[in-house]
């Protein structure tokens, strides 16, 4: 029995991608970011989700089970749920401690990094996936964006705000959708990245848009 055992968690290992419990450990033990596992896609089509939802339009890149309140820090429940679940995408639960974020779809946020660039405005990492761009941000509150929004002549409704009680898939997760990747890498080293506020990045991004003229559509 025990050599059974054995042999049905090596092929747990073995059928996963090491690259995800490595990616998962180093934002859970050392940037103390809350991860958990995602939903799954579904055997029968990668562009389907795991989940109950037929008609699920983040397929893979949210919690199911378990929900997004287990989100962790711990090491132990970190390499048991990527043990168990090799191939789960990394799922942040973004606000408290954790980073939050500002997204947009993929063509226009391109162009609004190019533009932010130009205007020496400096970014921490950025996580795309084939639709959107997520610009990681400080936490924030619901009652400071409200005011943020609220100052704003106008604020494109493409944008999406990822914080307290959100989440946002991690590379190198692998959904529905596609690949999750680093368009702005961390810098290498142990410490947790450094994030913009989010005031400066709403700010940059809408100026940006309103400059080079990019329709961000309400995706």
């Amino acid at each position: 029995m025990r050599e059974i055992l054995g042999r049905r968690r090596r092929l747990l290992r073995g059928d996963g991608r090491p690259e995800l419990i490595s990616a998962a450990l180093t934002f859970a033990t050392e940037w103390q970011w809350p991860v958990l596992p995602g939903a799954t896609t579904h055997r029968q089509g990668h562009s389907r989700c795991g989940c109950p939802d037929p008609e699920c339009t983040v397929p893979g890149a949210h919690p199911f089970d378990p929900g997004l309140l287990a989100a962790t820090t711990d090491e132990r429940m970190v390499r048991w749920w990527w043990t168990n679940r090799p191939a789960a995408p990394i799922i942040l639960a973004t606000g408290g401690a954790a980073p939050c974020a500002v997204s947009l779809p993929a063509l226009p946020a391109a162009h609004a990094l190019t533009a932010l660039d130009r205007m020496g405005m400096r970014l921490g990492p950025v996580v795309a996936s084939p639709a959107r761009w997520a610009i990681l941000v400080k936490p924030y509150s619901m009652e400071q964006l409200g005011e943020l929004l609220y100052a704003k002549d106008f604020v494109p409704g493409s944008l999406r705000f990822h914080g307290e009680g959100g989440y946002l898939a991690l590379p190198p997760s692998e959904t529905g959708q596609g690949p999750i990747s680093w368009q702005r890498a961390p810098l290498p080293g142990s410490a947790s990245p450094w994030v913009p506020d989010v005031e400066a990045v709403v700010d940059a991004v809408v100026e940006a848009l309103t400059r080079t003229g990019v329709s961000a559509p309400e995706l």
